[in-house]
C-alpha cells in the first residue's frame, strides 16, 4: 500500500471514529439531562452558555496557539449575525433540555429526524438549490406523516418542528456567513454569557438558584454542561475533516435513533400508533434520499474515471 494510500486509510479510520463519538455522545445526551431534571431549564442551558466558552476557549488555544487571536478576530457586521444565531441554538438547547426533563425524549427524536428533510426545505427557500423529484417527494411524505401526527394527537408537535426548524434555521444562518464552527460556537457563547450570568444573578436574588443549593453532585454536573457541548463538537470537527460530507451526514441519524431507543425501552415513554406512522412515514423519506444520493455520488465518481 502507497504512502497516500496508508495516509487516506488512517484519516477515514479517524474520521470515521470521531464521527461515531459525536453522534453516540449525542445520542446519549439525555440521560445527562435527565440527572439534573431537578434544576430549571433555563438555569441548564445558562450554564451550558457559560462553561461552554472556558473549554471552547481552551481547546482553540491549543489547537491554533497564536494563530488563535487572527482566527478569532471578526467583522463587527459577522458577530452581529453571530448573536442571532446564537439565539437560535441557545433555543434549540431550550426546547430540547426542557423536552428532555419533562418526559418527551420520544419527541426530540422524530424532530431531529425531520431536521435533514427541513434543511433540504430551507435550502430551497433561501438559497436556490433546487429540490430533485426524489427530494421533493421525500419532504412531502415526511410532511404527511407529520400533519398525521398532529392530528392523532389533537394538537401539532410543536416541540419536535421546533427542534428542526430552530436547527435548520441556525445551520442556515451558519452556512451563509461562513465562519468555521468552533470559532463560531465560541463568539456565539461569548455573547450569550453576559446574559446568562444575569439570570444566574437574578435566579439567587430570588432565592431560586439551583447552583451551590442541591449538593456537590448536580454542582458538578452544570459545571460539566460545557464539556458536554464542546467535546462532541470536536469530534465532529475531526470527522468533517476527514471524511466526505455525504459521508458525515450518514452518521447523523446515529443520534435520534438512539433517543428514539432510550425513549421509548429506557424512559418508557408512550409510542402511539400515531407516533408509528410519523416515524414510518419520515424513516422512508430519510431513506429515499439517501438512496438517491448514493447513487447520484457513485455516479459522478464514475464520470471523473
Amino acid at each position: 500500500m502507497s504512502t497516500d494510500r496508508q495516509a487516506d486509510y488512517h484519516n477515514e479510520r479517524t474520521g470515521v471514529a470521531a464521527a461515531l463519538a459525536a453522534y453516540i455522545f449525542w445520542g446519549l445526551a439525555p440521560i445527562y439531562f435527565k440527572w439534573i431534571e431537578t434544576v430549571d431549564p433555563l438555569e441548564i442551558i445558562a450554564h451550558r452558555i457559560l462553561w461552554s466558552v472556558p473549554f471552547l476557549a481552551g481547546f482553540l488555544l491549543l489547537r491554533d496557539g497564536a494563530g488563535f487571536w487572527r482566527r478569532f478576530r471578526l467583522p463587527l457586521r459577522t458577530v452581529a449575525v453571530l448573536a442571532f444565531s446564537g439565539v437560535l441554538v441557545a433555543g434549540n438547547w431550550l426546547i430540547f433540555v426542557w423536552a428532555v426533563v419533562n418526559g418527551q425524549v420520544l419527541a426530540t427524536s422524530l424532530g431531529y429526524f425531520i431536521g435533514p428533510l427541513v434543511n433540504f426545505l430551507l435550502g430551497f427557500l433561501f438559497l436556490g438549490e433546487r429540490l430533485t423529484r426524489m427530494q421533493t417527494v421525500g419532504v412531502l411524505i415526511a410532511a404527511s406523516g407529520t400533519v398525521y401526527l398532529g392530528w392523532f394527537l389533537g394538537t401539532p408537535p410543536w416541540i419536535s418542528l421546533g427542534l428542526a426548524f430552530s436547527f435548520g434555521l441556525y445551520g442556515l444562518v451558519r452556512k451563509v456567513l461562513g465562519v468555521g464552527p468552533m470559532i463560531g460556537m465560541l463568539w456565539e457563547t461569548l455573547i450569550l454569557a453576559l446574559p446568562a450570568l444575569a439570570w444566574l444573578v437574578f435566579l439567587e436574588g430570588q432565592g431560586r438558584l439551583s447552583f451551590t443549593q442541591l449538593g456537590p453532585g448536580i454542582d458538578g454536573l452544570l459545571v460539566l454542561a460545557g464539556l458536554v457541548t464542546v467535546l462532541p463538537l470536536v469530534w465532529f470537527n475531526v470527522a468533517a475533516r476527514n471524511l466526505k460530507l455525504s459521508t458525515v451526514g450518514f452518521f447523523q441519524y446515529i443520534a435520534p435513533s438512539m433517543t428514539f431507543l432510550l425513549s421509548v425501552f429506557f424512559f418508557g415513554e408512550v409510542f402511539t400508533p400515531g407516533h408509528a406512522v410519523a416515524f414510518a412515514c419520515i424513516w422512508t423519506a430519510l431513506a429515499m434520499v439517501s438512496a438517491e444520493t448514493v447513487l447520484r455520488s457513485r455516479r459522478l465518481a464514475e464520470a471523473r474515471r
